[in-house]
C-alpha cells in the first residue's frame, strides 16, 4: 500500500477536542483560523475487529521506533499496552500528553506500557525529539507502518485515537478526541486491565 503523508489539522470544541488529518485545515489551524478550532470534535469510533489481537506477527500491530528498531504489539504480551496515535501539532495530543506521562510513571511498575505512534507525516516526525524534551516523555515513541495507521484507524482520521490492550493482547476500549471524561474513563480502563486475572 502507497504510504500516506498524514497531515493532522486540528479541530476541537470546548467539550470534545479531536483533529482531523487534513492539509488544508492544517494550515488554516496554523494561521489561528478561530473557526477551524470550533469547526468539528472528535468522535467515537467503533474498535477494530476483535481478532485484532491474533494478528501479532502481522504488520497491522507493527512501527519503527526512533533509534531505528522495529516494534510491535506482540512485544507486549503479558502486559497492559496504550497505542496512543498523535501529531505534535494536534492541541489535544498536547494536552493528552502529560496524562500519558504520569500514567506511564504511575502503572509503568504494574506491566504497564504505552506507545505514541506519530501520524504527522515526515515533517512533524522531524520534531519529535523536541516534543520528547518539551514534555519529558519516558514512553516509547515510534513511526507506525501504513498497515497499522490503516487497520487501527480505519478511515477516521481524527486523533488522537487511543487504544487499550489487555495482558493478552485483547482490545479492551477505544477512545478518540481527549477531555477530562475521556481522561477518567481511559484511567478505569488501564486500571481495569491491570487488574483483571490472567489464564
Amino acid at each position: 500500500m502507497r504510504r500516506k503523508t498524514l497531515v493532522v489539522s486540528c479541530l476541537f470544541a470546548l467539550a470534545l477536542a479531536g483533529c482531523e488529518l487534513d492539509g488544508a485545515s492544517k494550515k488554516r489551524a496554523e494561521a489561528g483560523d478561530a473557526s477551524v478550532r470550533t469547526a468539528r470534535v472528535g468522535r467515537r469510533a467503533g474498535m477494530p475487529p476483535s481478532e485484532t489481537a491474533a494478528r501479532t506477527n502481522s504488520r497491522e500491530g507493527s512501527w519503527t521506533l526512533l533509534d531505528g528498531r522495529r516494534g510491535g504489539l506482540e512485544d507486549f504480551r503479558g502486559q497492559v499496552v496504550v497505542l496512543d496515535f498523535y501529531a505534535t501539532y494536534c492541541p489535544p495530543c498536547l494536552e493528552e500528553v502529560p496524562h500519558l506521562v504520569s500514567l506511564q510513571r504511575r502503572y509503568g511498575p504494574q506491566g504497564f506500557k504505552i506507545v505514541g505512534l506519530n501520524v504527522g507525516g515526515a515533517e512533524d516526525q522531524a520534531k519529535v525529539p523536541e516534543f520528547v524534551r518539551r514534555f519529558g516523555i519516558q514512553y516509547e515513541l515510534a513511526n507506525p507502518d501504513d498497515e497499522t495507521v490503516d487497520f487501527f484507524l480505519a478511515g477516521n482520521s481524527s486523533i488522537p485515537q487511543t487504544f487499550v490492550f489487555d495482558r493478552q493482547g485483547q482490545l479492551v476500549q477505544h477512545f478518540v478526541g481527549y477531555d477530562r471524561a475521556i481522561a477518567s474513563q481511559l484511567e478505569r480502563a488501564i486500571e481495569t486491565a491491570l487488574g483483571a486475572k490472567t489464564d
